[in-house]
């Protein structure tokens, strides 16, 4: 994990998405001011957590991640990240100052006038990894990176990330998959007191750019930024875009 600065600002967290680990932010750490205290976690059964709750609940992950956040931080959640960024800002909101999801959804899957993943999607790649892990984590990486410019690149990155620390566990990726296909967080984000935005990639194919106007609709107070030619990985694909998006997000809410 990243080591905290001492700092009168607040602390800034980074929670990662599903399949990889907190090494998936290195590219982002060094763009940051020298001076923000920053700490990389991997989520339960992924990166060098290989302690995973059983059974595998958004709660239960949650619950093990709150001892090491810092009272009032600034949380930063991607894809599966942002919905333990979610559930921690609701069962803990102490611990978050503000509160960022980048590519992520309080709800993944398809609803009633609510964009999302086909409920098939999720179910094939839980029945791949029966068959092949390190397959079905691959592929889940070149879907995160389809429609970029710089795909191939993109993948190279995020699987470089994966391959630096060690491997998931099966527990938490089967688990995650899960928390996936059933969580729907959308009255909790709506019921949060603290400050939310977030950015998308309309290339997104994990989190459709149209969940945006629903998710407008669920949270009017929630700031929402929209980049035109990133998918589901804008911190690896359009760093510069997105280093701005997240300094002028610090600039409001570190002091």
């Amino acid at each position: 994990m990243a080591e905290i600065l001492k700092s009168a600002k607040p602390t800034l967290v980074f929670l990662h998405g599903w399949g990889l680990n907190r090494a998936v932010w290195q590219s982002v750490l060094p763009l940051l001011p020298s001076d923000q205290p920053v700490l990389c976690l991997d989520l339960p059964g992924f990166g060098e957590r290989q302690v995973a709750p059983t059974p595998y609940a958004l709660e239960a992950v949650a619950e093990q991640l709150l001892p090491e956040i810092p009272e009032n931080s600034l949380l930063v959640g991607w894809s599966l990240g942002g919905l333990v960024a979610l559930q921690i800002a609701k069962t803990a909101p102490q611990k978050v100052k503000a509160l960022a999801l980048v590519a992520s959804s309080p709800c993944f899957v398809a609803q009633p006038q609510w964009a999302g993943m086909a409920p098939t999607v999720l179910a094939q790649f839980a029945d791949a990894l029966q068959n092949d892990v390190a397959k079905t984590i691959e592929r889940f990486l070149a879907i995160q990176a389809m429609g970029s410019d710089s795909a191939r690149q993109d993948i190279k990155r995020l699987k470089d990330a994966v391959m630096s620390l060690p491997a998931p566990q099966n527990i938490a990726l089967a688990g995650g998959l899960t928390i996936l296909a059933s969580a729907d967080l959308r009255q909790d984000l709506a019921a949060l007191n603290c400050p939310v935005s977030g950015c998308y990639g309309r290339l997104d194919s994990l989190v459709p750019v149209a969940m945006t106007t629903a998710l407008a609709a669920v949270a009017p107070n929630m700031e929402i930024t929209v980049f035109a030619k990133a998918s589901h990985a804008p911190f690896i694909s359009h760093p510069e875009e997105f280093m701005q998006w997240l300094t002028d997000w610090l600039d409001r809410f570190s002091q």
